[in-house]
């Protein structure tokens, strides 16, 4: 799928249509002290085995977040996430 690198959309800092330049939104590292990851890491310790299935395979489509980053203030914002194959970036 083609997604244009700047996209014109509205910004709600500057409260106006602005350009804005699209990037994909990566996943950050997850949190050791959050209750599920404690859990899993309780879970894991000693001799015991993987506490759930292991994923089988990667799937064909996958969904995508997009995030708009303001041209002018560099406010940025995810945007909704829809699926797509592979992600194509190109200029207008």
């Amino acid at each position: 799928m083609k997604i244009p690198k700047e996209k014109r959309t509205y910004c709600p800092k500057c409260k106006t249509h602005t350009v804005h330049e699209v990037l994909v939104a990566k996943k950050r590292k997850a949190s050791e002290l959050k209750w599920g990851q404690r859990q899993f890491r309780r879970v894991t310790a000693g001799y015991r085995g993987y506490p759930r299935p292991l994923p089988g395979g990667n799937k064909p489509v996958k969904k995508l977040d997009l995030r708009y980053k303001c041209k002018t203030c560099g406010k940025s914002r995810v945007a909704s996430s829809f699926r797509t194959g592979k992600p194509e970036f190109v200029a207008k």
